[in-house]
């Protein structure tokens, strides 16, 4: 494993001092609006530099390490921007300790006139990327593993589990549908039970395995993108593992999509594999089940419509 991560600090004061020196200062707070699970800063350092903050609380910690695994990733590929990351760390506090991550502040821009091509093409690039440098090869004695990630992480606020394995289809099956499908027992009658379990056990007849692995975002959707002052795409907030790039493409679809340009230059980039179409709705039944154990029964009945489309 080949990926790079950011110094650990116990005090932001510490933090801030290690990255700009002795007679560094938090001059300014903004909070900024966005985000449903961390709250986020602008600070503003007597120096003139501006930090973007994230925080939570002290027990959260493994969320920014996470982020921080699945930004330093996107950028290994060196195909498409995002934030760069200073430090991550935990601070006792005034009165209650907390979690951070500090990077690197970056202001909105205004997108530029080829915006959702380019930002296909290098999302299309960061797709073609190696992917063997995301494996911990110390803790994998076997031949190279294909899909999973160097470590566990997060979609949203709930663990996401990133075992390595060998196959497309079983990871989806096995560390993707079957976990979501586990929490969200409770909302099923026995016909969606039974459906979910013919589901399960013929997923090898709707999915099919990649050409190549690819990095994923996994978490793709309009607002995990922003545009930087260049006028191009920064991919934010990643959830980051490797396997099939349709699962990244489908959830652009998923609230809203992108504009038909993006598209179309993603596909010129590169090719799909024939049948998308027919698949795009089960790798989003993954990010709905997600959605219904987060924020409850009004994602039941999309939940329901893909597991029946798919056995009925």
């Amino acid at each position: 494993m080949n990926i790079l991560l950011p110094p650990y600090f116990t005090s932001l004061a510490q933090a801030l001092v290690s990255l700009f020196g002795n007679s560094v200062a938090i001059a300014q707070t903004d909070r900024l609006s966005g985000g449903d699970i961390n709250k986020a800063y602008a600070l503003t350092l007597n120096n003139g530099t501006k930090v973007f903050m994230k925080a939570n609380s002290k027990q959260n910690a493994a969320f920014f390490t996470a982020e921080a695994a699945g930004l330093s990733a996107i950028a290994k590929t060196k195909a498409i921007g995002t934030p760069e990351i200073l430090c991550a760390g935990t601070d006792n506090g005034e009165d209650v300790g907390y979690s951070f991550l500090l990077l690197k502040y970056i202001e909105s821009g205004k997108k530029r006139n080829d915006y959702w091509t380019d930002f296909a093409q290098k999302l299309a690039a960061m797709h073609n990327a190696d992917t063997k440098v995301f494996f911990d090869k110390t803790k994998n004695t076997s031949e190279q593993p294909k899909f999973g990630f160097f470590q566990d992480n997060f979609i949203g606020a709930r663990p996401q589990t990133n075992t390595p394995c060998d196959s497309w289809i079983s990871f989806f099956r096995d560390y993707r549908l079957v976990p979501q499908f586990k929490a969200a027992d409770f909302y099923f009658d026995s016909k969606l039970r039974s459906q979910i379990t013919k589901l399960l056990d013929h997923l090898e007849d709707f999915l099919i395995e990649p050409e190549k692995p690819s990095l994923l975002h996994g978490d793709l959707w309009a607002g995990n993108v922003m545009c930087g002052p260049n006028g191009e795409a920064v991919l934010i907030d990643p959830a980051c593992y490797v396997g099939h790039a349709e699962a990244d493409l489908a959830m652009t679809e998923l609230f809203g999509g992108f504009p038909p340009e993006f598209y179309k230059a993603y596909k010129e980039a590169r090719p799909l594999q024939p049948g998308y179409e027919n698949r795009r709705d089960l790798y989003n039944l993954y990010q709905l089940l997600n959605h219904l154990n987060l924020f409850g029964e009004t994602y039941l009945v999309p939940v329901q419509s893909i597991v029946a489309e798919y056995t009925e």
